[in-house]
C-alpha cells in the first residue's frame, strides 16, 4: 500500500514534465534513463553549479519542500544530503541521504550511488553518472541513471516516472547555467515550424 502511494506521488510530480529523456534499457527489475543538455558555460562553471544542487534542484522533489536545504560534498564518500528543519517549541532537524559520491573528477564527471525518491522505499540501488564535455560555445552535460533491484513497482511505470524526474533536474541545472542553442536545436525548431505551417494550410 505504501509503495502505491509513493509511486502515485512520483507519477503526479513527473507527469507534467516534458519527457525528452529516454529509458534506453529496461529489464524485469532494472532500467537505465539517459538525457543530455548543452549549456552556455565552461566545464568549470558547469561543475561549480553542479555541486550546488540547492540552487537548481526542484523543490517538489525534496523531502523538506525546499531545495536550498540540499548540499553535496564533491569528493569520494561525500554526501548528497538534505536537512529537514524541525518544528515546534524545541525543533530537532532531520536529514536525508539522497546519494553518496563514488567518483568526483572536477570539470569532467560526477558519479553517485543511491536510490532517489520513491526508490528509497525498496531495496533498489542506482548509479547516477553526470559528465561534462567541452563543446563549441559551452558544455554538454550527460545525465545517466542506472537503476537495479527494483521491486514493489511496475517496472514500466516507475521507469517512466523516474525518467521524467531526472529530466526535470537536468533542465533545472541547464536553466541555471543558461541553455546553448546548437545546430540540432535549430533544426528541431525549424521542423516544428514547418509542421505548424502544414497544419495551418490543412485547416
Amino acid at each position: 500500500m505504501r509503495n502505491s502511494i509513493v509511486l502515485a506521488a512520483a507519477l503526479a510530480m513527473g507527469a507534467s514534465m516534458p519527457l525528452s529523456a529516454e529509458v534506453v534499457e529496461q529489464g524485469e527489475a532494472a532500467f537505465v534513463t539517459r538525457d543530455s543538455a548543452t549549456v552556455a558555460a565552461t566545464p568549470r562553471q558547469a561543475w561549480l553549479a553542479l555541486i550546488k544542487p540547492g540552487e537548481w534542484w526542484n523543490d517538489s522533489h525534496t523531502w523538506s519542500g525546499d531545495a536550498s536545504n540540499m548540499t553535496l560534498v564533491p569528493s569520494a564518500g561525500g554526501c548528497f544530503c538534505e536537512k529537514i528543519p524541525g518544528s515546534g517549541d524545541i525543533p530537532l532537524d532531520g536529514s536525508v541521504e539522497h546519494m553518496v559520491v563514488i567518483q568526483a573528477s572536477p570539470d569532467r564527471a560526477l558519479r553517485m550511488r543511491g536510490a532517489l525518491g520513491p526508490l528509497q522505499a525498496v531495496p533498489a540501488i542506482g548509479i547516477l553518472t553526470i559528465t561534462l564535455e567541452e563543446v563549441e560555445g559551452g558544455t554538454k552535460i550527460g545525465w545517466e541513471y542506472n537503476v537495479g533491484g527494483v521491486s514493489g513497482f511496475p517496472i514500466e511505470t516507475i521507469a517512466a516516472a523516474v525518467d521524467g524526474v531526472m529530466t526535470q533536474q537536468l533542465h533545472g541545472l541547464r536553466d541555471q547555467l543558461g541553455p546553448l542553442e546548437t545546430d540540432e536545436d535549430s533544426e528541431a525548431d525549424e521542423g516544428e515550424d514547418e509542421v505548424g505551417k502544414e497544419d495551418e494550410s490543412e485547416d
